[in-house]
C-alpha cells in the first residue's frame, strides 16, 4: 500500500521556508496514541521567525509550536477521546498529527480552534505566574508587548494583579489596548515616585538589556525581576556594572523566566505543572477571559517564506500568524 501524503512547513535553508509534501508514518498507532487532521497551527513569533528560521544547519527541518486537530483515530486503550473531536497539543506545522495521549488537551465544547490554540503562548507566562512570590493584588509590570508578553499582561490581570504593560512601539502597544489592556505605557515608569519601588514582579518579554535594567530600578526591594524573553542579540553598549549595582543595592531577585521549570504533569507536593497551566489557558479562553483575536492573521500555509520574512522583518500588522490547515 502506498504511503499518504502530508503537507509541512520546512525549513529548507537559513531563512528559508516551504510547504512541501511529506510522507506519513504508515505504522499502526500504538495503544496510547491518537491521531487526526489539523485544523490550525499557530506560530512563535520570537522561537521560530527570530531562532529557529534565523538558524544554520540541518536543513530541511519541520517548525511549529501548537496545533489543533480534529480527531480521525486513536489506540486501543484509549477510552476518552472519540473520532471527531478537537485536541489542542504542541504540534508543528503540519497538515496531520500523531501523539501520545496525554500529550492532548480536549477543547472545551464551542471553543474555537484559532483561539484555543493560543493556550500554548499563554503557557510561556503562565509558569512565571505559579511561580512568583509576588501575590495579588501587587503592582506587576510587562515589559516588551509581542505575542508573549501580550498574553502575559492579560494572564496577570485576570489573576487579579494591577498590571502596567510597556513597549516602545506603537503599533504593539494599540494591539494592546485592542485587546483591553488598561495601563499601557511607552517606557517602564522608573521616575515616577509613585511607581518606583512599589512593584512586585517585572516580567521582562523583551530581551533587551535596557528594560531589564529599568526592572530593577522600578521593583520594591526583594522584587523580582523575570527573563522571560531569549535575549537574541545585544542591543545596548551596556555594562554588566549597571545591571549589577542595580540588583545589589536595590535587593533585586532576578531569575530566568524558563518555562519547563514545572513539570510536565503534576507530582507530588507541587500541583502546578505544565498541562495544568495549558488547561487553565484553554479554560480561560472557554470562559472569554482572554482578547487574542486582534493578536494573529488566520491564513492558508501555501506560503510560509512570506508569512516568517514579515514576522522576521516585523512588517505584519498582528503580532503573529495562524495557518489554516482546513483545506490542504
Amino acid at each position: 500500500m502506498a504511503s499518504e501524503k502530508d503537507y509541512a512547513v520546512q525549513f529548507v535553508a537559513r531563512e528559508q521556508a516551504e510547504l512541501r509534501a511529506v510522507e506519513r508514518d504508515s505504522t499502526p498507532l500504538a495503544p496510547d496514541e491518537i491521531a487526526g487532521r489539523s485544523l490550525v497551527t499557530l506560530i512563535s513569533a520570537g522561537t521560530e521567525s527570530t531562532g529557529s528560521y534565523t538558524a544554520e544547519g540541518n536543513f530541511p527541518r519541520g517548525s511549529g509550536y501548537a496545533a489543533v486537530f480534529e480527531v480521525e483515530s486513536v489506540g486501543s486503550d484509549v477510552d476518552d477521546v472519540k473520532p471527531g473531536d478537537c485536541i489542542f497539543c504542541m504540534g508543528n506545522h503540519q497538515s496531520y498529527q500523531r501523539i501520545k495521549r496525554d500529550a492532548g488537551l480536549l477543547v472545551p465544547e464551542g471553543l474555537a480552534p484559532e483561539v484555543a490554540v493560543f493556550a500554548r503562548l499563554m503557557n510561556v507566562s503562565l509558569t512565571t505566574l505559579t511561580t512568583t512570590t509576588a501575590r495579588p493584588p501587587e503592582r506587576v509590570i510587562i515589559t516588551g508587548l509581542g505575542i508573549v508578553g501580550n498574553l502575559a499582561a492579560q494572564n496577570f490581570t485576570n489573576a487579579g494583579y494591577e498590571v502596567t504593560a510597556c513597549e516602545p512601539v506603537e503599533t504593539r502597544r494599540n494591539v494592546a489596548i485592542e485587546c483591553g489592556l488598561k495601563n499601557v505605557l511607552s517606557t517602564v515608569p522608573v521616575e515616577d515616585p509613585e511607581i518606583a519601588g512599589t512593584v512586585g514582579l517585572v516580567v521582562d518579554c523583551s530581551g533587551h538589556e535596557q528594560a531589564v535594567l529599568d526592572g530593577c530600578n522600578v521593583v520594591r526591594k526583594k522584587g523580582e525581576v523575570v527573563l522571560l524573553a531569549t535575549p537574541w542579540r545585544r542591543y545596548t553598549e551596556m555594562y554588566a556594572h549597571t545591571v549589577l549595582h542595580a540588583i545589589f543595592h536595590k535587593y533585586v531577585v532576578v531569575r530566568s523566566g524558563w518555562e519547563w521549570e514545572l513539570p510536565n504533569q503534576p507530582t507530588e507536593f507541587r500541583t502546578n505543572s505544565i498541562y495544568g497551566n495549558l488547561a487553565a489557558g484553554l479554560r480561560w479562553l472557554a470562559e472569554g477571559r482572554m482578547s487574542v483575536g486582534p493578536l494573529a492573521m488566520k491564513i492558508a500555509p501555501d506560503d510560509p517564506q512570506t508569512v516568517y520574512q514579515n514576522l522576521l522583518h516585523r512588517r505584519s500588522e498582528r503580532l503573529t500568524y495562524i495557518f489554516d490547515w482546513t483545506e490542504v
